[in-house]
Formats: C-alpha cells, structure tokens, sequence
C-alpha cells in the first residue's frame, strides 16, 4: 500500500495530477484545495496518499497534510459519502471549518459541496459529531477556538454534557440556542435555551 509519494509534478488535471517517482509516473486524484496549492509541473512535491483497492482498479487519494486525509477516510465512514464526495466536502471545506461545521451542525455549509444535499449533509453533522474531535491530526482546529472551555459556548457545551448528554446533541443544541438567544448571549443563557431544545 502506497502511504506517500516524494517525487516530480508532471501534470495536472480537472481533479487530478501525476507525479513521477523514479521513471513511473502515478495518476493521484486530489482535492481542489491541494491542486491550488501544488508548483508548476517540474517541481518536487510530496503528498500524504490514501489507497483503494478494488477488484478492477487501484486508485490514490493525495493530501497535502495529513489532517486532510484522516478526514478523507472518516467522511467515508458515513453512508453515502464515497471518495468522490469526500474530496468534494474538502475542497471547500478544510479539515478544521468542515470540524467546525460538523460540530455546530452547520448544515448549510456541508451541503456546498458538489453532490451533497441536505439530508446528507445532516447525516454527516450526526454521524461525526462525537468521532470528528478525536482526530489527533484534525485536532480541535476551528471548532476549538468556537467552542473553547471558558468561552459561554465552550462551557454551555459542557455543562450539558456533565448533565448526560453526548457531546454531539449538546453541540446541536447549543448552535441552536446560539439562533434563539443571539450570539452575545453568555452562557447561562445559551444552557437555557439548550435544554429547551432538548426536551422538544
């Protein structure tokens, strides 16, 4: 299994580039935000890779961090989301705003990405919201400093959470009671309207 490639850009396409190691040159498909960034064909670029393997092809997935590929296979984790979407969702999204979308179940974003619409943008806010903060690569990113302990929102977070609520629907939640109280509220405000939600 390929895990990263060093080697001369030699092209670039639409959603692709191929770089040459050695004399052999590999096709990888790539996000729009790791194409953007990548040198003039010629120039040495090193790229972390995600492999699939089928019966019919093997295909290479290239990411700039390794951040974008952790995300990469956790959004694959999700029904619905194959390669194809994921690299979409992170050519619009970086691997901290999409932690950041995911954990204030901003569906509206999720749902810029070519192929995703809003139920599965949903799907993705819920399925990911208690595994997406786990990612030692992604870190806490965006979302950390959104929701960061000692912020109102960071500790409305967390007081629902100390009440037994997983971190996902406090999350959900508190981005709700952010709409009905405003985003000046503090954070007693926001647990208020949080357990209202809740109890809908």
């Amino acid at each position: 299994m390929i895990a990263k490639l060093r080697g001369i850009l030699d092209q670039v396409g639409d959603d692709w580039l191929i770089v040459e190691v050695g004399g052999v040159g590999y096709m990888v498909f790539a996000t729009g935000r790791t194409l953007a960034g990548l040198p003039g064909p010629g120039a040495e670029v090193v790229l972390h890779i995600e492999t699939h393997m089928r019966e019919d092809h093997i295909h290479l997935y290239g990411f700039e961090n390794p951040a974008e590929a952790e995300m990469f296979r956790l959004l694959q984790s999700v029904q619905g989301v194959g390669a194809k979407v994921a690299l979409g969702i992170l050519s619009v999204l970086e691997p901290a705003a999409l932690a950041s979308a995911v954990a204030l179940s901003d569906t509206a974003a999720i749902s810029q990405a070519s192929g995703v619409g809003p139920k599965l943008a949903l799907r993705i806010a819920n399925e990911l919201g208690d595994k997406i903060g786990q990612l030692p690569a992604v870190g806490a990113g965006a979302a950390a400093a959104r929701l960061a302990p000692g912020g109102p929102t960071g500790d409305a977070i967390s007081a629902l959470v100390k009440l037994g609520y997983r971190s996902a629907e406090a999350h959900r939640a508190i981005a709700t009671a952010h709409k009905a109280a405003g985003q000046e509220a503090d954070a007693s405000e926001l647990i208020r309207h949080g357990l209202k939600e809740l109890s809908q």
